[in-house]
């Protein structure tokens, strides 16, 4: 989102030295990995929210105590992806966006290829979006999205072919089901990536910019279609969906103490018009969750007509946080269910939690998000990571 950033104690000089050395040289892999949910029934996925990633380093923490502040740079930022990846081991990364702090980034291609080196060097397939900053050093925000793409081991597309659309970085990714299984040539679980804009280009309205009309038409066309190939006679219910952008919708701000999980600790930094794009998902009918970054300091989940609109929380040290509240990563863990033939069928549940960049990786506010038998479905307790 907008200025600012945190920090963490312990860094561990080996792995950041095994991240940073890891930058991509060859061409991407995207649209290479076929996304497939494990023998185990289980997909994970690591959401990391605004790293505003500068120039390593020499760019210094913000909003830390006053006990993190020295030594502390973007390499806390890249030491906490390092251990959120070793912790959690996740089936896919993903990045929502203000990557880099255009700003403090000297050089917008190493800075992205710095933010991104600890996913490059797991060989974990991993995907981007973009935020409102990424495009404020030497790349244009087209610039910026071509450039991921080079990178290795990401599943992040330009934008579709063959349709004008607004924006870079819309797509999507299907995620199979076991392999041996019935469904494993069927996208079992349907993410869509979309491009929320930056700034307001129309004069009478100020602010941040909106997802346009274009997206939501080949957002309705995409869901239109994974429901007609996933459906069948004896299957009417769509596939799940998960969707992920940048800048929170308006419907954000549809929720106080009593109806979320986590915390709101700033105001909703919407874009000040309400392109509709609520209603479209909540008319698609498939979409269970939307992620986004953006509002630093909210990290909550709150349900709304069905759809779980969740932020991630603050995860960069070179962006605004508030000093003693931990930096963090959101995970999502989809699971199928057993058929009566004791093989993998559909998705049974999705659950999320948060880990903290403390000592122990501290995992806080897990939640049922759906579930196919019962929805809306809360706990607020620490877990383990289920």
């Amino acid at each position: 989102m907008k200025r600012k950033a945190a920090g963490v104690p312990c860094l561990l000089a080996a792995a950041v030295v095994l991240c940073l050395s890891s930058l991509a040289g060859a061409a991407g892999v995207a649209g290479q990995k076929r996304l497939q949910f494990g023998e185990n029934g289980e997909f994970k996925i690591l959401q990391v929210a605004d790293m505003h990633y500068g120039d390593g380093k020499a760019t210094p923490c913000e909003d830390v105590l006053s006990s993190q502040m020295a030594g502390c740079s973007d390499l806390n930022t890249t030491a906490f992806v390092h251990r959120m990846i070793q912790a959690e081991k996740p089936d896919l990364v993903v990045f929502t966006g203000d990557n880099i702090f255009g700003f403090d980034a000297t050089d917008a291609a190493k800075s992205l290829e710095y933010a991104f080196a600890p996913a490059v060097s797991s060989s974990i397939p991993w995907a981007a979006i973009l935020g409102n900053h990424d495009q404020e050093s030497t790349l244009s925000r087209e610039g910026v999205m071509k450039h991921i793409v080079t990178l290795e081991h990401t599943l992040s597309q330009v934008n579709p072919t063959g349709i004008e659309i607004d924006g870079f970085g819309n797509y999507n990714l299907e995620v199979h089901g076991v392999e041996g299984s019935g469904f494993e040539n069927k996208s079992v679980l349907n993410l869509y990536f979309l491009d929320s804009g930056d700034y307001s280009t129309v004069p009478s309205i100020l602010g941040y910019d909106w997802i346009k009309p274009t997206q939501q038409v080949w957002f309705q066309h995409t869901s239109k279609k994974l429901r007609r190939a996933y459906t069948s006679k004896h299957r009417k219910a769509p596939a799940p969906g998960l969707v992920y952008f940048h800048i929170p919708l308006p419907e954000f701000a549809s929720f106080d103490s009593s109806n979320f999980t986590g915390v709101k600790q700033e105001g909703i930094s919407s874009a000040s018009v309400n392109s509709g794009f609520f209603a479209t998902m909540v008319e698609a009918g498939d979409v269970k969750a939307v992620f986004t970054g953006h509002d630093h300091l909210n990290d909550f989940c709150g349900e709304l007509t069905g759809i779980e609109l969740c932020y991630a929380g603050g995860f960069g040290y070179h962006a605004y946080g508030k000093a003693g509240w931990a930096r963090r990563a959101r995970v999502v863990l989809a699971t199928l269910e057993k058929t009566d033939k004791a093989t993998w069928g559909p998705v049974k549940s999705i659950k999320t939690w948060k880990r903290l960049d403390d000592r122990h990786l501290t995992a806080i506010d897990g939640q049922v998000l759906w579930s196919k038998r019962t929805k809306g479905t809360r706990r607020k307790k620490q877990i383990g990571g289920a």
